[in-house]
């Protein structure tokens, strides 16, 4: 009788609430709940820095929370598209899918609150009222999120590992993969590379000799591009 293949390793990253074992590699949707994580904490701490009439750095500031949201967006819509309808297929518990959705349309309105606040600060509107008000719905945000991606972390991520093959779960990262342009593929792998250390971007990366060179290239000038923005570069 031939024994069966050992699990990979699963990634572990700052924050991540579980990794739950089994044959599945997850590592895909584990850097981009760690670079979720990393954004929100960055607005969190940036906003209340922020002059309020500033429109620059007020516009800037928008246009981040833009990408941020946009991808979160996406990440979000292809979890409702494809992840969760597929393991209702394979039998997977129906009321575990159902409150990860219902998490999904109620983090929503929270990122449009915080985008209508930072446009109305970018455009002169808004004056220290709105930049309090918008530091609160920022943190509300994160607990939001931080909450749904631990939940999902720990009993979704769990479904997955019981009812979907390492087969599966490659259709279900191409199928994710789909919905970005190139232009947006090209921005999310500089995003999710400054968000990790450098061992978990060689093992998202791959071993070809280009991709790792071009990601890491990427990572970096995320990295540096945010750290003017958020005021943490040295």
């Amino acid at each position: 009788m031939t024994a069966a293949a050992p699990h990979p390793a699963q990634l572990l990253l700052p924050g991540q609430a579980a990794a739950p074992d089994g044959p599945v590699d997850l590592a895909s949707m584990y850097v981009m709940h760690r670079a979720f994580r990393r954004d929100l904490a960055a607005f969190a701490a940036a906003v209340p820095t922020v002059d309020v009439g500033d429109r620059a750095r007020w516009r800037a500031l928008g246009r981040r929370f833009g990408q941020f949201a946009r991808f979160l967006h996406k990440h979000h819509a292809g979890e409702d598209a494809h992840l969760w309808p597929l393991l209702r297929e394979r039998g997977a518990d129906p009321d575990v899918l159902d409150q990860l959705e219902a998490e999904h349309a109620g983090i929503d309105p929270l990122l449009a609150s915080c985008a209508d606040a930072l446009a109305d600060l970018a455009g002169g509107r808004g004056g220290e009222d709105t930049r309090r008000e918008l530091a609160h719905t920022i943190a509300r945000t994160g607990d939001a999120l931080g909450a749904h991606l631990a939940h999902e972390e720990r009993d979704g991520m769990t479904l997955v590992q019981r009812h979907l093959t390492p087969g599966d779960w490659a259709r279900q990262d191409a199928a994710f993969a789909r919905e970005y342009t190139l232009r947006e593929t090209v921005s999310a792998l500089g995003w999710v590379v400054s968000a990790i250390p450098p061992d978990a971007a060689d093992r998202i990366l791959g071993s070809t000799p280009l991709l790792p060179a071009v990601g890491r290239l990427l990572g970096r000038r995320s990295a540096r591009a945010d750290a003017r923005l958020f005021g943490t570069a040295r």
